[in-house]
């Protein structure tokens, strides 16, 4: 007989774009030409300082050992003037900041340092999928909290205040927002805070798509009291074209990221150097080099928006970040088969918005991680797809 798998792997199932990826590739094996509008993974290049410095660290012999479990100083100081330049807070690159190998194994790390079997976890309805997930995987309760659109994606705090916060320990926020692009407010941020505070729950913000398409640069960090409270996830995989590179941070109390360490110090044996000392090089990119990154997803965006519009989806032409989030017609009765049916029939693979919540039923979401080129094909395809179903 097999081993048995451990009774946690029950409670995930295979990230939804993983099974996707699998079904594009053997799509592709059997000649199709599928054009992938589902994953944010940016396609342009970091800024050909941070690749030099790369190749120029990796080049040196004493470059490949065992790396510190709390990144190079040169890193965290990096990191510490970057949140003071834009998002205008002081951390302490000692003691205030840890570097991560990516925001995404960061939720790990913080859920398996704070969270208990038996805790609840506050999670977005939409929200990013590793939320649950990862609660799941650390044997806690998931509790779901409404984002809707009617309230610009934000939470209603008053709804939760109704509610048994008695095993809370956790409450997960992200904004700029993914799926859904809100932009949230400092406002927004103070009410979060004060609510944290008052209930006693670490609020967590995991905050990487502040760049793109977004010049209001802010930081839950920045509201008066959130260090008690409060953790930031950021991340250069969006914001400097580094997705592969796995390369993010957490910051907050130094108390909080202390016990972080623990946790993380046992399951990586730190970021190679030569990389961390590239991304040093990437956070002194001069501000003119976003404006570059945002001119090309600007001009891709009005192409997505185009296709939004020929499948006669409503969305908001705020929105910021890596995506476009619309609602899909009343007179389509699901999601999940209308993308299906696009990507079998036209070759375009579009996310649909259940998979990041019942509240995003009625949503798909499309990217702006293909060039130009590639859009207005796929926008071709999209109308030859409205043809079709309108005959």
């Amino acid at each position: 007989m097999k081993v048995k798998p451990a009774d946690r792997t029950t409670t995930v199932k295979e990230y939804y774009f993983s099974l996707k990826l699998k079904q594009i590739d053997q799509m592709r094996k059997a000649g199709a030409d599928i054009i992938n509008l589902g994953i944010g993974s940016p396609d342009q290049p970091p800024s050909e300082n941070t690749i030099t410095r790369l190749c120029t660290e990796a080049s040196k012999t004493d470059a490949h050992g065992y790396q510190s479990y709390i990144g190079i100083p040169e890193l965290r100081k990096a990191f510490a003037e970057w949140y003071r330049k834009y998002f205008k807070v002081d951390l302490d690159p000692e003691k205030e900041i840890l570097p991560l190998m990516g925001s995404k194994e960061g939720i790990m790390h913080i859920s398996m340092a704070f969270v208990n079997p038996g805790d609840d976890v506050l999670v977005p309805n939409p929200g990013y999928p590793t939320y649950s997930s990862v609660t799941s995987l650390v044997g806690a309760g998931i509790r779901h909290y409404d984002l809707d659109e009617k309230n610009n994606w934000e939470p209603c705090l008053d709804r939760l205040e109704d509610s048994d916060l008695s095993k809370a320990k956790i409450m997960w926020v992200n904004y700029p927002n993914m799926p859904t692009g809100a932009g949230g407010s400092l406002k927004t941020y103070e009410k979060l805070v004060n609510f944290a505070l008052k209930y006693g729950i670490l609020l967590c913000n995991d905050n990487p798509y502040s760049f793109i398409l977004n010049n209001d640069y802010l930081s839950l960090l920045a509201v008066d009291g959130a260090k008690d409270t409060a953790l930031e996830l950021n991340s250069l995989s969006k914001s400097h074209n580094m997705a592969g590179w796995r390369i993010g941070m957490v910051a907050g109390d130094k108390e909080y990221i202390s016990t972080i360490l623990k946790v993380k110090s046992n399951m990586d044996s730190g970021i190679f150097r030569a990389m961390q000392f590239a991304a040093v090089e990437a956070l002194n990119n001069p501000s003119s080099w976003f404006d570059t990154v945002n001119s090309c997803y600007l001009k891709r965006r009005k192409i997505v928006e185009e296709i939004m519009t020929l499948l006669n989806c409503s969305f908001d032409k705020k929105q910021t970040g890596l995506f476009v989030w619309g609602r899909i017609p009343d007179d389509i009765d699901d999601c999940e088969q209308f993308i299906e049916d696009i990507l079998t029939k036209v070759n375009v693979f579009i996310t649909p918005g259940f998979i990041f919540g019942s509240n995003g039923n009625r949503y798909i979401r499309l990217s702006l991680c293909a060039d130009e080129n590639t859009l207005s094909e796929a926008a071709k395809r999209i109308e030859s797809f409205v043809r079709m179903n309108n005959n």
